[in-house]
C-alpha cells in the first residue's frame, strides 16, 4: 500500500512552554512531558498508522534571531545539543529514520516587526509563501500543525494547493455547540477557569465572571481554514477531568493523554480513509 506523506510543522516555543520532553511536577510526584511529536513518532513506529503514513519532514518557525525566541527556548536551544534539554529523546527514530535528520526551519521573521508595523502583511505573507514551497519540496500530501503559534491564511485558502490538506490538533473542543468548548489560545488557561466555575471575559486583566462549573475538557483534530481552530472536525477527543487545583502543566498532560493523543492518531486514521489512495 503506498503510503502518504506525512510533514509536521509546529512552533518550538510552544513545547518549550509545555516543558516537552522534561520530567514535570504531578501532584506530588514526577512524569514525563511526552510531545505530541515523540507520540506519533512512536504511533508510526508501532501501530497501524504507520501503514498509512510516512513522516517526511519536520518543521519549526522559530527565529533564531529573534531575541524573544531564542528567550522562549533557552532551556533547549535551536537544534538537538544547543540547550539543556530537547523535545524529544536524542536517539529517537522514525520507521528507521533518526528523527533529527527530518528537523528543518523556516522563521516566521514577520514576527519580529511591531503589530501595526506596515510591512508586516508582506512579511507574513512571505512566510506562507517559504513554507509553502518546502511542503512542496517535501512533497507532503498531509500537514499536521501542534502548536504553530502563526495563523496561516493564504497556504488553506479555498484554491489553495494546501487547502484541507493542513490539519491541526488542538488541546480542545473546538465545536461550537459543545459546552466544553475552548479554541485560541488559551485554550487550556480556560478550561482551568471553567473547572473553578470561572469564565474569563477580559485576558489583559484576568476579570472573570461566575459560571457554572465545567469540569471536562478535550481536544480536536480539524482542518485549517482562515479562522482560529474553526476547520471542519475530523475527529475529537472529551476526555480529560479536570481538578480545580490542577496547574496547567498538570492539565496539560492530562489532556495530551487523554485526550490529544488519541484524537491525533484516531484522526490520522479517520484522514487516511479518506486519501484517493
Amino acid at each position: 500500500m503506498q503510503k502518504t506523506k506525512l510533514v509536521y510543522v509546529w512552533s518550538l516555543r510552544n513545547g518549550a512552554a509545555d516543558k516537552a520532553g522534561q520530567y514535570v511536577d504531578y501532584h506530588g510526584e514526577q512524569r514525563y512531558m511526552k510531545s505530541p511529536l515523540e507520540y506519533l513518532v512512536q504511533a508510526l513506529n508501532d501501530t497501524p498508522l504507520g501503514d498509512h503514513y510516512s513522516l517526511e519532514g519536520i518543521i519549526c518557525d522559530d527565529n533564531p534571531e529573534s531575541a524573544r525566541d531564542r528567550e522562549n527556548i533557552k532551556d533547549y536551544g535551536f537544534a538537538p545539543g544547543q540547550g539543556a534539554h530537547w523535545f524529544y529523546p536524542a536517539d529517537l527514530k522514525v520507521q528507521g529514520r533518526p528523527v533529527n535528520d527530518l528537523l528543518e526551519n523556516v522563521p516566521s521573521t514577520y514576527r519580529a516587526l511591531p503589530l501595526g508595523d506596515s510591512q508586516r502583511l508582506a512579511g507574513k505573507s512571505d512566510f506562507e509563501r517559504r513554507l509553502g514551497e518546502r511542503l512542496q519540496a517535501l512533497q507532503a500530501e498531509v500537514v499536521v500543525l501542534d502548536g504553530l503559534l502563526v495563523i496561516l491564511d493564504e497556504l488553506v485558502r479555498p484554491g489553495a494547493d494546501f487547502h484541507r490538506r493542513i490539519v491541526n490538533i488542538h488541546p480542545g473542543i473546538t465545536r461550537l455547540e459543545s459546552p466544553y468548548e475552548r479554541r485560541g489560545a488559551y485554550a487550556t488557561l480556560d478550561a482551568l477557569y471553567g473547572a473553578q466555575g470561572k469564565k474569563v471575559i477580559d485576558w489583559q486583566t484576568r476579570e472573570t465572571i461566575d459560571i457554572p462549573v465545567v469540569d471536562m475538557t478535550g481536544a480536536s483534530f480539524h482542518y485549517v481554514d482562515n479562522g482560529i481552530d474553526s476547520g471542519e472536525v475530523i475527529f475529537d477527543v472529551l476526555d480529560t477531568p479536570i481538578a480545580p487545583d490542577d496547574t496547567i502543566l498538570e492539565l496539560r498532560w492530562n489532556n495530551f493523554n487523554n485526550s490529544l493523543f488519541p484524537a491525533l492518531e484516531q484522526g490520522l486514521l479517520v484522514l487516511a480513509r479518506r486519501q484517493p489512495h
